[in-house]
């Protein structure tokens, strides 16, 4: 094997790497003198602000320094802006009543094409009548009405029975998580004219599941979370349940349909 020849000192003015031997024939690096430091001139010391506390500290300790910033006189105070309620995004409309109450004759009268629990089992089963898969009904309608609540629909209308708070209070509470205000449309329709009304529809509701809707059926109110209740009833007749504690408008209805 070949032997790595030794190299000669290093005569150039790179640097070379630690451990290199030092080139020979050259001057001594130039070293700074500095004079003896002036004497200090004693300052006067300024005094200590009121509105700043100083706490003394032992050596070693920390110090904590707390200072208070004064007001300046120069910037006016901002008068504190009266909080007013703010508006609602949209609002959701619920219906609330047995079948035969109308609810279906006060949303054409309105031209309204709402959220209905009908309208999914025709789009799901391609039956109206189907009444399988109730949770799977109502989870879509709620999907539905979240959709539109993301897209800020102002107005979204929900057809359904609603006829207890426990099955109002999912409405209610996407409305509200969604800055929307929960108004209900109570349809206070006496038993006797569902029944008739009832009779004469194409989907007939048995008079044994009438009979148990209207034993679940509780009024609205405000203490629901609801923002405004409308109250229908039918011209020349008496409602079926006691009238609402809170304002509410009444409409009076002479339909005919569910």
């Amino acid at each position: 094997m070949r032997r790595r020849t030794r190299r000669g000192p290093n005569d150039t003015e790179s640097t070379g790497k630690s451990g290199q031997e030092i080139p020979q024939g050259q001057f001594a690096p130039l070293r700074p003198t500095y004079p003896e430091s002036a004497p200090s001139r004693s300052m006067p010391i300024p005094p200590v602000p009121p509105e700043m506390t100083f706490k003394a500290a032992e050596a070693g300790e920390p110090k904590i320094i707390v200072e208070t910033q004064p007001e300046s006189p120069t910037v006016p105070a901002v008068p504190a802006r009266a909080v007013t309620p703010s508006e609602p995004k949209g609002y959701v409309v619920l219906t609330i009543g047995l079948p035969g109450s109308g609810k279906t004759t006060w949303y054409k009268r309105r031209g309204v094409q709402p959220l209905s629990s009908d309208m999914l089992r025709t789009i799901l089963f391609d039956d109206i009548t189907d009444q399988r898969y109730s949770g799977l009904v109502f989870s879509t309608l709620r999907s539905l009405l979240r959709a539109r609540l993301i897209a800020k629909m102002p107005w979204n209308y929900v057809d359904a029975t609603n006829l207890s708070a426990h099955e109002r209070r999912q409405w209610i509470k996407m409305a509200q998580s969604f800055g929307y205000e929960a108004q209900a449309v109570f349809f206070d329709v006496p038993f006797e004219i569902c029944m008739e009304r009832n009779s004469k529809r194409d989907r007939v509701v048995t008079d044994d599941v009438m009979h148990k809707m209207a034993e679940r059926l509780k009024p609205p109110t405000f203490q629901e979370g609801f923002a405004k209740i409308t109250v229908v009833r039918v011209k020349g007749a008496g409602g079926s349940t006691p009238a609402i504690a809170d304002t509410a408008s009444t409409d009076e209805s002479s339909s005919s349909e569910a």
